[in-house]
């Protein structure tokens, strides 16, 4: 029986500052593979090669990754500074209609660290360069060692560090069985002004939105903030959220 297929965003690197190539994490391609029991199909963040049409014709999901760029700030009116780089505008420019498309026609979208702010920015939201800049944040960055190099122990890097309180009722509970989770922190830019389809269904200890969903969407659209993508073959929660979008890919592919 054939598979359905789950396209996975390329970002784009520079191998030995000479070769450009799109790359995509293993861990999203293993979450994938184990939990939806799809096969990821890696596409590349670049206009210039992905005809979003073709894609969505190709594909029955779409998970948009954490990335080490950040989404350009003129997506959202704001002036860039040097010290949020670097930007992957190529990136932008696919996943920010990708978004759109996807819902308007019904594609399971899940949106992890930099998906879940593009999805945002797709419907008009913005984004803070740096939670932590703001008063009464935590630093949502992963954790340093004390000459400022980042954590060699992968373990310290995505552990859990932070609870996020989910809207009663909302589909994130219903998900989960419950109204708090525990998960990993990752990340530097965070939204600011939610976006007009976005519903906030998470929040972190310090009011940092997590958990997101959007608004009239027919099929999964959802999007997190946490890296979902580290360990769904052994965290419940993270396991639950592949699962969930695993089976509405199925679903989508059955009726296509």
């Amino acid at each position: 029986m054939k598979k359905p297929v789950v396209g996975v965003i390329g970002n784009r690197f520079n191998v030995e500052n000479r070769f450009a190539v799109q790359m995509a994490g293993e861990r999203n391609l293993a979450a994938v593979t184990a939990v939806t029991g799809a096969l990821p199909l890696i596409f590349a963040g670049a206009p210039s090669i992905t005809d979003i049409g073709d894609l969505l014709a190709t594909v029955d999901g779409i998970v948009l990754t954490g990335a080490r760029a950040n989404v350009h700030p003129r997506r959202f009116a704001t002036e860039p500074h040097a010290k949020h780089e670097p930007y992957d505008e190529d990136r932008d420019s696919v996943a920010l209609p990708l978004v759109e498309a996807c819902v308007a026609r019904g594609v399971p979208l899940f949106g992890i660290c930099r998906g879940f702010q593009e999805m945002n920015v797709a419907y008009g939201g913005s984004l803070h360069p740096e939670i932590r800049e703001i008063p009464g944040r935590m630093n949502h960055r992963m954790p340093r060692l004390e000459n400022g190099e980042i954590h060699p122990d992968p373990e310290v890097v995505f552990a859990d560090r932070h609870d996020v309180r989910l809207t009663p009722g909302g589909a994130f509970a219903r998900l989960f069985g419950r109204d708090t989770i525990r998960v990993n922190s990752l990340h530097g830019q965070g939204i600011l002004e939610p976006g007009k389809r976005v519903v906030i269904e998470g929040i972190a200890e310090d009011e940092t939105i997590e958990a997101i969903r959007i608004d009239g969407a027919e099929g999964f659209a959802l999007g997190v903030q946490w890296h979902a993508e580290y360990d769904p073959e052994t965290n419940p929660v993270n396991r639950a959220l592949f699962e969930a979008f695993g089976e509405a890919v199925s679903e989508y592919a059955a009726a296509r």
